[in-house]
């Protein structure tokens, strides 16, 4: 008997259950590599690369097979032409794959956000979805305020860094990110563009709503037991 063809189905079997685990870890790791890789002064290729390992990672969350497949052929074009010398594709379109890439990212995000939302009963794979989804937020706003970067050179700047000749790079994008998602409001980094702005406003808001909308859902339902009826206003008088 032949065994050979259900082994991608076991491995799908495996691995289902627990993706949003796996891919909580995945971008856990990414988001800790990010400043190391910076201070031990290793170009971002290394950290370019982890991020494209927590895309396919989150990209395997997604539900229906035509659709993931196609995400991952968009994704993999959009690596492809960003990997390609810019010399070669133009700035423009290496840019433009920049944007391609964090926007493909936030549709992961939000199928994870609606698999963290969909059920009544909350487990682990759900805590991981929502925690995953922030997170894969945080890093695709960071790519995208690269992105914005690079086309618009000067729209972010650090204080305190007029006249070094630092460029805003990929590690300080994903920081600033996640300071503006959490909005702490440290003041090193700041957006000097209309654009840039604006994205991090966008940023801002989202993360606030998000943190506000999920821990109400994830708290009732919590709340809301398995086989316990709604519960019902009682009538006065």
């Amino acid at each position: 008997m032949r065994q050979g063809p259900r082994e991608p189905g076991w491995l799908a079997s495996a691995y289902g259950p627990r993706r949003y685990g796996v891919l909580f870890y995945t971008l856990l790791l990414t988001l800790g590599a990010a400043p190391l890789l910076a201070a031990l002064r290793f170009s971002t290729d290394l950290l370019q690369i982890l991020l494209v390992f927590s895309l396919l990672a989150a990209l395997l969350g997604v539900p229906g097979q035509r659709w993931r497949l196609f995400l991952m052929l968009l994704a993999a074009v959009a690596v492809g032409v960003r990997a390609a010398p810019t010399s070669a594709v133009g700035a423009e379109l290496a840019t433009g794959a920049l944007v391609a890439v964090g926007g493909i990212a936030l549709l992961a995000a939000a199928s994870a956000i609606r698999f963290a939302m969909r059920d009544r009963v909350v487990d682990a794979e759900h805590l991981y979805a929502a925690l995953s989804a922030y997170l894969l937020a945080g890093l695709c706003f960071g790519v995208l305020h690269w992105a914005i970067d690079n086309a618009w050179p000067g729209s972010f700047g650090e204080v305190g860094a007029a006249g070094t000749g630092a460029g805003f790079s990929l590690p300080t994008a994903i920081y600033f990110s996640f300071v503006t998602l959490a909005t702490l409001g440290y003041g090193d980094v700041v957006p000097k563009t209309e654009m840039a702005r604006g994205v991090a406003l966008l940023e801002a808001v989202g993360g606030q709503l998000y943190v506000a909308v999920m821990i109400a859902r994830l708290v009732g339902a919590q709340l809301q037991r398995p086989g316990d009826p709604p519960s019902r206003p009682r009538a006065e008088g």
